[in-house]
């Protein structure tokens, strides 16, 4: 799918048909439009074909592929303009309700005629163009044509004042709502901070200022003190400490020299560094996580696309209601007039318009996406937070995600007449291609022992087998040892063991700890004030080690010595548990539990910053490694959803209230079209609030 910008589209309503009608058409099934952030997302081979589907469903609206020049440029002053539009209209309004005379009185009837129409027309013309257009592009039934055909209905019946008043505070309400809008958008312009304008290429010993995205992989960068690092790499030359807070949420500089990697975003705090560039402007972390947060918008919730099916039902519903209402009383009712109920169906259009539902229930889950993402939570979509609203079982990884990851070696036993340094120096080689925690721990503590390993095979969930001159090296679980028939009698070893066998002969095993994360209990106890019925954790780790960690951090269950295939299958049996009630999510490191990530409801990634891998798989990304973030996420995704159901029992009952009044008769025009737009402004503050609730809950954290 490639981004383009849109330009041109003013409401949320107008980005749902778009979507709709994209949708309909064969190669475009899969197209989003995001009202909130201003981009759709369409496969580039039907590019032309949706510019023409965009045409006929609102002309005026075009796209353009993300860094290429728009087509039209928007209207800086457009805001401007719309202030002075409503100012204007606001005076010519009061100026006419001084004249407001009755039809046959002179000469005040020419003045609140002439007025009143020059204030209709200049806040209600865009609202009837659209009307019309929207009819010859057969799509009747909308809130412009609702707005249209009561204020022209009252026009007639000599109503003049409060036509101008509906299109007036319509037009306030909309202006106030784009303003609101344009808030949330802040949310993700935070974001676009971590973009570097422009990178200093190093080339032969000359420098040159060019755009990011036209440094190619392979090029070296220089990044002077105070700059930010433009695109990810790998330092070749300097000593600095970054600042990695926009990216990674630690407020400590880390240390990098070279042979060490930097990622786009980071701010060079010292010295002079150069880097050589590893991945294009459009494949860095930063880059990516952009892109994240903005595509999310475009994932809608069920709710979200209840709401459009829903406004698409209930607006024609409402219309025959109106003409029902209109028409039906006087022929039927002694002493009814047309007059009176022809204005009565009038304000039933008014109070009908589904603007309130249409805009804030999207704003809310934006501002819920967008606030967690300065809590350092990504999340992939506005689906994913109804899913954490219903969350009943959460299975945790063990390495790198309950505990550090960390692993030091704590014992070395030896058999067979092997010494300790035999025994480390067979197993560092045997490790020495190995990016394994456990294996990097053995070859720190071998220190210079370690030899050439060549023929390295790795069986997977037990351990390696390698050619270390003319000797064969087994290092690896005790199932390796059985596998091999290598006869040991260490089988009940407790803690994580590595077990090392040199030709067949049984050498020894080293014990590694890794410690446990020092959230972790909270996190747990977190979870169970939530509401989470059952935490487990699946690990390919010893039994033992498996059962010691379950215990410290209160855990509901565990099971050990899994193989990743392995990992999958226990998911599938806690999904199948006949008591769970909701939702399972999983929480990994992204890398090796790819698998269990995609198939849980919601895959959490643990420390996956600039990992492809855990970014794609995972549902959720939490870009600094910090599980305290999981509760956090249940949390903002409970709020978001209680606002949201706020909001669709605002608007749906104060509407249903003044439906019933103007019917009746109770309620007139004036206070239809405040009770409309009132209730409109309120759903959209009450929206907002969602992106406030996450940054009350980042300064907490």
């Amino acid at each position: 799918m490639t981004k383009y910008k849109i330009q041109g589209l003013d409401c949320a309503q107008c980005a749902n048909e778009i979507e709709c009608a994209l949708q309909k058409n064969e190669g475009l099934t899969d197209a989003r439009i995001s009202f909130a952030t201003g981009y759709a997302y369409i496969d580039s081979r039907y590019e032309d074909q949706a510019r023409s589907i965009i045409d006929k469903v609102e002309p005026g609206v075009t796209i353009t592929a993300e860094g290429t020049k728009p087509e039209k440029e928007e209207n800086e002053d457009s805001g401007k303009g719309g202030i002075l539009r409503l100012i204007a209209a606001g005076v010519l309004f009061l100026v006419g309700s001084v004249f407001n005379a009755d039809l046959h009185a002179t000469p005040y009837a020419i003045v609140e005629y002439l007025v009143l129409l020059t204030a209709f027309a200049l806040v209600g013309a865009p609202v009837l163009a659209s009307a019309v257009r929207s009819i010859f592009r057969g799509q009747v039934f909308n809130e412009m044509f609702l707005m249209s055909i009561a204020t022209v209905g009252a026009i007639a019946i000599h109503e003049l004042s409060e036509a101008v008043g509906v299109m007036l505070f319509y037009a306030v309400g909309e202006f106030l709502q784009d303003r609101a809008v344009d808030r949330s958008k802040k949310s993700i312009a935070a974001l676009m901070d971590l973009r570097p304008e422009s990178a200093r290429l190093f080339e032969n010993g000359e420098r040159r200022i060019v755009s990011p995205e036209e440094v190619s992989v392979g090029s070296l960068l220089e990044v002077l003190p105070g700059e930010r690092v433009p695109l990810d790499g790998e330092v070749v030359e300097g000593t600095s400490f970054v600042n990695t807070s926009s990216l990674t949420g630690e407020s400590v500089p880390r240390k990098v020299e070279a042979g060490d990697k930097v990622l786009g975003g980071f701010v060079n705090d010292e010295g002079r560094i150069l880097v050589r560039v590893e991945k294009e402007f459009g494949q860095t972390s930063a880059a990516r996580i952009i892109e994240l947060v903005e595509s999310a918008a475009s994932h809608k919730a069920p709710t979200e696309k209840f709401i459009t099916r829903f406004a698409a039902v209930y607006t024609p519903f409402v219309v025959i209601a109106a003409v029902m209402v209109a028409f039906l009383p006087p022929l039927f009712i002694s002493g009814a007039t047309f007059s009176e109920w022809i204005y009565r169906a009038l304000v039933l259009l008014v109070i009908s318009c589904p603007c309130a539902l249409v805009i804030s229930i999207p704003l809310g889950y934006f501002g819920g996406i967008g606030g967690a993402s300065r809590n350092k939570l990504l999340i992939k979509g506005a689906n994913y937070i109804d899913i954490l609203t219903k969350v009943d079982t959460v299975v945790f990884d063990k390495t790198g995600t309950l505990t550090e990851g960390v692993f030091s070696v704590v014992n070395i036993v030896t058999r067979n007449g092997f010494t300790k340094d035999d025994l480390l120096g067979w197993a560092a080689s045997a490790e020495s291609h190995s990016t394994h925690p456990i294996a990097r721990s053995i070859r720190e503590a071998a220190g210079n022992r370690e030899q050439k390993a060549d023929d390295i095979q790795e069986v997977k969930g037990h351990g390696v087998i390698a050619k270390v001159g003319s000797h064969s090296i087994a290092v690896g679980n005790d199932r390796l040892m059985h596998r091999e028939n290598i006869v040991h009698e260490d089988c009940e070893v407790d803690g994580t063991v590595a077990y090392v066998a040199v030709d067949g002969i049984y050498a020894g095993f080293i014990v590694i700890s890794d410690r446990i994360k020092k959230v972790a209990a909270g996190t747990i106890a977190d979870l169970k004030k939530l509401g989470v019925r059952k935490v487990v954790m699946l690990t390919g780790d010893d039994h033992k080690v498996a059962e010691m960690v379950a215990s410290e951090i209160g855990l509901d269950g565990f099971f050990a010595e899994l193989l990743p295939d392995e990992k999958v299958a226990k998911l599938e049996m806690l999904e199948n548990d006949p008591n769970r009630n909701g939702a399972v999510v999983f929480v990994g490191d992204g890398m090796n539990d790819a698998p269990v990530l995609v198939r849980s409801d919601v895959g959490f990634a643990m420390g996956g910053l600039g990992s492809d891998a855990a970014i794609e798989a995972a549902d959720v990304v939490v870009m600094d490694d910090d599980i305290a973030r999981i509760p956090l996420a249940l949390r903002i995704s409970n709020f978001t959803r209680r606002v949201v159901i706020q909001n669709i029992v605002l608007a749906l009952a104060v509407k249903g209230v003044f439906i019933v009044l103007g019917t009746m008769g109770v309620a007139n025009m004036w206070e239809a079209v405040i009770a409309d737009v009132g209730v409109a402004l309120l759903a959209v503050l009450n929206a907002l609030r969602t992106a406030g609730y996450a940054k009350n809950q980042s300064r907490i954290s």
